[in-house]
């Protein structure tokens, strides 16, 4: 009989040493196309014929585009897993990945981001409420502070923190934002646990809106989430909220998110993630208000090594035992 097959659709910047390691248990292939078109080619010829288990990458994206209904019915039928190394799987289809008989698993990194994300989230907090981007871009042009000289910016202490979704990366963020003397609410599809909200108050999406300080957006992106805040959500805000958002790009209306501060309704924004990356909205770069990261949440050497590794175990796992260690919450108990 011969070996199974596990297929590198991306980088493997830090944990190659584990990678190759998976060898003793499957041979490692590659690609050869740069784009979809070729790589669908690939799939048609047979190329991947074999293949067990895939490890993607969301730069990968170049290579394939979204893993959705047209590429999914192109793969071999011998794929029964495809291990995603990010939180975040918007990317990947998975209820066409369910639907495809016999059906591709699928597995993401769910809690190796928390600690850089929320670290990433509390910065683009701070320096949204403190207004610095102003003063930073001033800086840089010789002025100083800026010119005219900016506003006074705001303490965090005291501030009502609103978390929009409250997995791992909210709660990571609540005890840091408590820290810094927030007080923290939330919003998820169903109230958590005591324990796993850490005490935090749970609220109305409405509430929330109306009642948050600064609004942080830490819920997944899927057909019902895209575009959940938008013109009709900016207005219900308090007048002067800040918006930070390191979830995904188009859970925020960006052409919305441009009008409320143009207007004033939103007093500035820190953002980490954008609706069409890599282009941003030229409303936001403009804007001298708004603080912005290249999706840079995940940016650490250590926080890649995690996932890198998280992601290589689940390819071991599905090879070695036909389970993946961290299957996506869409897909468990179909195993």
């Amino acid at each position: 009989m011969s070996r199974p097959k596990a297929l590198l659709l991306g980088e493997i910047d830090h944990a190659r040493k584990t990678w190759e390691s998976l060898s003793d248990v499957a041979d490692l292939v590659y690609p050869r196309s740069s784009n979809r078109k070729d790589f669908l080619e690939e799939c048609r010829r047979g190329d991947f014929d074999g293949v067990v288990a895939v490890y993607r990458t969301f730069p990968s994206f170049e290579i394939t585009g979204l893993f959705d209904e047209e590429l999914v019915g192109q793969l071999p039928k011998s794929l029964k897993f495809i291990a995603h190394n990010g939180a975040g799987y918007d990317q990947v289809d998975v209820h066409a990945c369910s639907a495809r008989d016999p059906p591709i698993f699928v597995s993401n990194v769910p809690t190796a981001v928390n600690d850089a994300t929320a670290d990433t989230n509390m910065f683009l907090i701070l320096g949204a409420l403190r207004g610095f981007n102003y003063s930073m871009l001033g800086l840089r042009k010789g002025e100083w502070r800026g010119k005219p000289s900016p506003p006074l910016g705001h303490d965090p202490e005291g501030k009502v923190l609103g978390i929009l979704g409250m997995g791992g990366i909210g709660r990571n963020l609540k005890k840091k934002a408590e820290a810094f003397g927030m007080q923290v609410q939330y919003f998820n599809r169903s109230p958590l646990s005591d324990e796993l909200s850490g005490g935090a108050k749970y609220v109305s999406f409405d509430e929330l809106l109306a009642t948050s300080d600064i609004l942080s957006l830490n819920l997944p992106l899927n057909k019902n989430t895209r575009h959940i805040i938008s013109t009709k959500e900016f207005d219900k805000m308090k007048k002067d909220i800040v918006i930070v958002n390191t979830a995904r790009g188009a859970v925020i209306d960006e052409d919305a998110l441009v009008k409320a501060l143009e207007k004033g309704q939103v007093w500035s924004c820190g953002l980490d993630v954008y609706e069409e990356e890599p282009k941003i909205h030229p409303g936001l770069i403009a804007n001298p208000h708004v603080l912005l990261v290249p999706h840079m949440g995940t940016w650490t050497v250590e926080t890649q090594t995690k996932m890198e590794e998280w992601c290589i175990s689940n390819v071991r796992s599905a090879l070695e035992t036909g389970k993946l260690k961290s299957p996506v919450p869409e897909q468990k108990g179909m195993h």
